[in-house]
């Protein structure tokens, strides 16, 4: 067996490495980014509706990848770089993608976004300072209601039903908001609430980190 020969079984390992069913799935995140937020830009009732959907089974792979990559040994530094880049490229974009169409203050979008870069660069100090400074339950609990604040937004943005006046450009109302479907009408706008308990945890769960981070700062 000559030396290319040899060459060539080692790399072929690390390819197959690369490029697994963890690592497309963040590669797939990132990529549908574009059509995500072109389907929230174009603000009609069946882009918005799509888009829900498109956001709901982006966030599963992204429960998803992280646990191929766990069980099957699939972990790797790629990875963890799609993985990471993807999860802050896509929900930033629909955030401001939402902001753009008037259907999310941008407030909310700043606290939001500004909490990922203050978190990623203490973890990156943390890191260098050798310390390690793994995801908490807020973390995950923001995380969880970020989702769900999302989706729930794009779905009654969808429907005509945010009933602030914010998204007067966007779709008719689906039914009478008055009407015998009234329930339902105030159960769409509860997005709202939603989204400011998911700005609540954002602030707590960064506040937390910097907690962490405090005795590396006195150094």
């Amino acid at each position: 067996m000559n030396e290319l020969h040899l060459q060539r079984l080692n790399e072929e390992p690390f390819v197959g490495a690369t490029w697994n069913p963890a690592n497309l799935l963040s590669l797939g995140r990132l990529l549908a980014t574009l059509p995500l937020a072109a389907l929230i830009l174009l603000n009609t009732r069946w882009s918005l509706l799509l888009a829900a959907l498109l956001f709901l089974i982006m966030a599963v792979t992204d429960t998803l990848d992280g646990r191929l990559a766990r069980r099957y040994g699939w972990v790797s530094n790629i990875g963890i770089f799609l993985d990471l880049t993807a999860d802050k490229v896509y929900t930033a974009a629909t955030l401001i993608s939402m902001v753009a169409i008037g259907i999310l203050a941008p407030w909310i979008a700043i606290v939001i976004i500004a909490r990922e870069f203050v978190v990623a660069g203490i973890r990156s100090f943390a890191a260098a300072e050798g310390m390690v400074i793994p995801a908490d339950r807020w973390g995950k609990h923001k995380m969880l209601i970020t989702i769900i604040a999302i989706v729930w937004l794009l779905i009654a943005a969808g429907a005509g039903m945010l009933g602030d006046g914010s998204a007067s450009a966007g779709p008719a109302p689906l039914f009478d908001p008055s009407g015998p479907l009234r329930p339902l009408a105030w159960l769409m706008r509860l997005g709202g609430w939603i989204m400011l308990i998911a700005v609540l945890l954002t602030l707590y769960s960064g506040y937390d980190y910097l907690r962490k981070a405090a005795p590396l700062f006195r150094r």
